[in-house]
């Protein structure tokens, strides 16, 4: 009997690539998913901590999802199993249940593999279900091998967990100590992704470039190591990885991004601040210069190298002069793309209990704001020394325009052009005829690979 599975998934892309394993595990069950939450049999909150209010956010959706449960039942139609899973689920699983006590089953990020388990439990009507312990067996030890994610351009996780404790950050408490898959195992699902059509694969991790995965001799395998491994493979066309720590960008990693043609010249590494005062009190245990010989090393090796970044505004203590001092280290790296924040507390999390706690909101806007106008005026920038120039896109769907196509370059920008929907799956020259604040436009090369067709 076929069973309707809904699945919203917040945060980053390392909760999509969960939420779609979890979808493989239920499928032998009966479940097919679904974008309607009104009638599913099962509804999961694949929940993310990092944003502010995310629990609020949370429990918003959960009332939501308790009123289609209970007209449900009312209609005679059956129940709707309902799920909190994901970050805030591991945080506070018992507040959950405490506080919805409709939910049926509440489980962190790294139990998901039994949700089968769960799932009997649950039918046997053994109350309601929490599983937040860090298990000692590796989740994906028990996932399907057919669990492959078939779009052009996928996720592929290799490594979870973080062991640096930035100060501001919960994640080594929501997905708990760095663990890292051995390289045989990404290589087989690499090859499943390429045979069911994927050109290109990021490898995905909360500190990607501390893998440490176990190589095929045994040893441990460095991030560079699998990055040539993976590029052997026949198919794949493009290769990227993210996030990255400062700390572990190691020699042979920016020699990849000289050596290994697929790797794309791209590379999101996080520096937060530019005042080594904020990174000590942040526990990102570098300083502002050395971030910068990073990122002077990695353009020795790659002069294309473009670069992104993570930026957080009014953390506590933070000066107008630590502030001018991120401002200046953005002025010196200049970023093709950045994300940036006003500094909230995580409950449990050490800066959350730090002196100069109340940075005064309007302090924080204001000061977000010239960063985000820099950082905006860089992306333009960056966009528009494209005008003209013809760059490889790998052309991956359908615009909203009738005859347009929306594609990514190897920098991760969106480039739209005009061309028949036969060329999607290509990798095309494209001629750039104008750069925007967050795409670029432009035109097909006459006589190139897509034009061919």
């Amino acid at each position: 009997m076929t069973k309707k599975l809904y699945i919203s998934t917040y945060g980053c892309q390392m909760n999509v690539y969960d939420s779609a394993r979890m979808a493989d595990i239920l499928s032998p069950l009966g479940y097919t998913l679904t974008d309607q939450p009104n009638n599913a049999d099962m509804a999961i909150l694949n929940t993310c901590h990092i944003r502010e209010k995310a629990s609020e956010k949370t429990f918003s959706e959960l009332g939501r999802l308790r009123n289609m449960k209970q007209a449900k039942q009312k209609a005679d139609k059956g129940d709707m199993i309902i799920a909190v899973a994901g970050c805030v689920a591991q945080a506070e699983g018992a507040e959950i249940m405490k506080r919805a006590s409709y939910v049926d089953m509440v489980f962190g990020p790294q139990s998901y593999h039994k949700l089968p388990e769960m799932l009997a439990e649950a039918a046997r009507g053994s109350g309601h279900i929490l599983e937040t312990n860090f298990p000692i067996e590796p989740k994906f030890d028990y996932l399907p091998d057919e669990a492959i994610d078939k779009n052009l351009s996928a996720f592929l996780t290799v490594q979870e967990g973080c062991d640096k404790f930035c100060a501001f950050c919960v994640v080594p408490y929501t997905r708990g100590a760095e663990f890292s898959r051995p390289t045989s195992d990404i290589v087989s699902e690499a090859k499943r992704m390429i045979a069911a059509g994927t050109r290109e694969i990021t490898l995905l991790g909360q500190n990607v470039n501390a893998y440490h995965g176990v190589g095929p001799n045994g040893q441990s395998a460095s991030l560079a190591r699998l990055i040539y491994e993976l590029a052997e493979l026949e198919g794949l066309e493009r290769l990227r990885y993210t996030t990255s720590h400062p700390l572990e960008m190691t020699e042979d990693l920016c020699e990849a991004h000289r050596d290994v043609d697929i790797l794309m010249p791209y590379l999101h590494l996080p520096v937060q601040a530019g005042s080594d005062k904020i990174l000590e009190a942040m526990n990102r245990r570098h300083t502002g210069a050395q971030y910068r010989r990073i990122i002077e090393k990695l353009r020795s090796y790659r002069p294309d190298l473009a670069l992104s970044g993570d930026f957080i505004v009014g953390f506590p203590g933070e000066t107008d002069k630590d502030f001018e001092e991120t401002l200046q280290l953005i002025r010196d790296v200049e970023y093709a793309q950045a994300y940036s924040f006003k500094y909230s507390p995580r409950p449990g999390t050490p800066a959350a209990a730090l002196d100069g706690q109340m940075i005064p909101e309007d302090v924080k806007s204001e000061r977000l704001s010239r960063l985000q106008a820099l950082l905006n005026e860089q992306q333009l920038n960056f966009n528009k020394s494209f005008e003209g120039k013809e760059i490889s896109v790998l052309l991956e769907r359908e615009g909203k325009r009738e005859g347009q196509l929306i594609g990514r370059s190897p920098y991760m920008q969106s480039v739209y052009l005009q061309s028949p929907p036969h060329r999607i799956g290509r990798i095309a020259k494209i001629i750039i005829e104008e750069g925007n604040a967050n795409s670029l436009r432009g035109k097909l090369k006459p006589g190139s690979i897509a034009d061919a067709a």
